[in-house]
Parts: C-alpha cells; structure tokens; sequence
C-alpha cells in the first residue's frame, strides 16, 4: 500500500472535504442523461449532489477502501468502487463527463499528474466534459513558508507535507493550463476554497471538452 493511500484510509472517517462543486456551472454542459464518472470520489459527496438533483447514471472510484466505506454507509444509493493501480479500469470512451475534484494535490509529481489526465481523456467519449477543481498558489507567509521548506526534496515550488503525514501540492494556473492541453477550455474560475484542515485556499474550477 503505498503511504498517500495508507493516510486517506486512515483518515477517511474523519475528513470532511468542503471543496464546492459548482452544480449550476456543471450543468450548463452535462445533462442528466449522460454517464459520469467521479475518481477520487472520496467518501462521494459530490456525487450524491448530483443525484440529489436527478442524476442517476453515477460512478465513483477511489484507491482508499475505508473512504468507499465510508460513502457506502452514507449513500447507498451510489455505485462507489476502490481503484487499484494507475489504470482506471474502465473502456475507452466510455463515459460523457468526469469529475476530478482535490485529487491533484494528492497527486504531486508532474508525471502522476499527466498520467491520470491522459486516463481521463481516454475514457471520455468525443467531446466529453472534464470538471476539474483544485488549489493553487497562496501568497501568505505561512504557504510560502512551507512551499520553500519543502521545494528542494519534491523538486516543485508548492508541495508540502502536512504534520499528519499527508504530502499535498498546490498549483499555477500554467501547470494547470499544460495538463489541460488537450481540452477545449468551456471555462475556468479562480475562487477560494475551505480546506479539509480548517484553512482557505486559492483555488480554481475548469471545464473542458476532450479534443
């Protein structure tokens, strides 16, 4: 088991995850009879948002077993599944829209990150929507502090590790923009977000539509 996924199964009980999905943006592009897709879904809130509002043809994968658990015990209405691998275990061109919300800062190194969009991209069909939301750069003396304390042994200006043992990232709007290249850009937002330890993050939302 590797050590991220060691932390969210240890964790998966207690972690509230407020980062906010924008529905009413969500649904300018994806309709209520298209299949989605959630990875890294967590304990599925995000999902259970969506069939709150109508949404029934719902997947969601995660590689923490305890935080499927956990979503299962909440909405058991929800197809929830545990994720072995770097390999999402589904067809190509399978699903009309895939959600990917806070999973990139779990996922620090550039490749991983690549890896996981270039997977994403497979399974979407042509013209498929991707919703990604995610943390950026913070300025404040307290990120800053960590960013540089951390750059020299993860080799990237934003990583950290947090006391708890979890090692996180946050990101420029260029990094963000080059994973993205393969998309159509339909909108992209900065914002702030709530974070899972009780701080606020810069942060941004996109949607894009797969070339």
């Amino acid at each position: 088991m590797k050590p991220q996924e060691e932390y969210w199964n240890r964790v998966a009980d207690e972690k509230e995850f407020p980062t906010s999905f924008q529905i009413n943006e969500f649904v300018n592009f994806v309709t209520k009879d298209m299949k989605i897709l959630d990875v890294g879904c967590g304990y599925g809130r995000t999902l259970d948002e969506l069939y709150n509002q109508g949404f029934r043809n719902l997947t969601g994968i995660d590689y923490a077993q305890n935080m499927i658990n956990r979503g299962l015990r909440l909405y058991p209405h929800l197809n929830l599944k545990k994720n072995s691998g770097d390999d999402l275990p589904f067809a190509s061109k399978e699903f009309d829209a895939v959600i990917l919300i806070g999973v990139l800062t779990s996922n620090v190194e550039d490749k991983t990150q690549e890896k996981l969009i270039s997977e994403i991209r497979r399974l979407l069909k042509d013209k498929g929507i991707l919703y990604l939301a995610d943390f950026l750069i913070n300025t404040d003396e307290r990120n800053k502090h960590r960013y540089s304390k951390y750059k020299n042994k993860y080799g990237i200006y934003g990583v950290f590790e947090l006391p708890e043992g979890a090692v996180l990232r946050h990101h420029t709007p260029e990094h963000i923009f080059k994973l993205t290249k393969d998309f159509y850009e339909l909108s992209y937002q900065e914002t702030v977000y709530n974070t899972m330890n009780g701080h606020q993050s810069n942060g941004f939302y996109y949607m894009g539509k797969r070339k």
